[in-house]
């Protein structure tokens, strides 16, 4: 079987769109440490359904995110620290999963749409969150478990869960860190939430597997680029045009 199929039509074209998408994604992600599946997912569902969005970026995220939880010394510390979250997070995705069905039609574009709208008006607007401090147990865990449905329906794990780690007052390299092991988690609660729905075929993981290649070559670009540009400025620049593409993304769903 071609794991081209699952890309509509499989054109030379879309195919070359495609791979352009995880190269500029994989850019993102290495100038400012996070948001290839939030690129990928913005700009994908510009090309095709969400499900199959998804389903792509399941083998480069996975691979980038895992390659970031590195020092491995430090992980079960952190890991320890944010375990009720990634266990909230596997509920919430696998749940969500079951509930909504593989993310399609308009409502999934919608919800993509306002998904990113608001990430990009957290970052260019929101105030840092406060430490959780003894709620942290339960709080953790419930942000994990509206992360996961979220992801369910958009693809999209960023919201809440980047913003509630940022307020952990982790170290630098320990935030890094633990928004790698979230996003990992993430990742792989989603391709088994897809898989329960039928969405993440050997197709779909043989074409995702062919977009590692243009993701890590971005990663590569992202992480030269980072030591000559201003990451303040480039962030400003990623927020910016999230929102613009999550508005599209939800007026078109709603004018569908």
């Amino acid at each position: 079987m071609n794991p081209f199929d699952l890309l509509p039509g499989g054109t030379p074209a879309l195919l070359a769109a495609t791979a352009s998408v995880f190269i500029l994604a994989g850019v993102v992600k290495g100038v400012v440490g996070l948001g290839l599946p939030t690129i990928s997912m913005a700009m994908l569902a510009l090309l095709m359904a969400p499900a199959q969005a998804a389903a792509l970026l399941i083998v480069p995220s996975l691979v980038t995110n895992l390659w970031q939880t590195r020092p491995w010394p430090a992980l079960p510390a952190v890991l320890r620290r944010i375990a009720g979250m990634q266990a909230g997070i596997c509920a919430g995705t696998i749940s969500g999963a079951l509930w909504l069905g593989a993310p399609s039609g308009q409502w999934a574009g919608v919800c993509l749409g306002l998904a990113l709208v608001a990430y990009a008006a957290w970052g260019l607007f929101g105030s840092p969150l406060k430490a959780p401090g003894r709620h942290e147990g339960w709080l953790g865990a419930t942000v994990g478990a509206v992360t996961g449905v979220i992801t369910a329906a958009t693809g999209v794990f960023v919201i809440p869960a980047v913003p509630y780690l940022q307020a952990l007052d982790l170290d630098k390299d320990s935030l890094i860190q633990a928004m790698g092991i979230s996003f990992t988690v993430s990742t792989v609660a989603l391709a088994v939430g897809l898989w329960l729905n039928g969405g993440y075929t050997p197709a779909a993981a043989g074409a995702s597997l062919l977009m590692l290649l243009p993701a890590l070559a971005g990663m590569a670009l992202g992480q030269w680029l980072r030591a000559r540009l201003s990451a303040r400025t480039f962030k400003l620049c990623f927020m910016i045009s999230l929102a613009l593409l999550g508005a599209y993304q939800a007026a078109r769903g709603l004018g569908a």
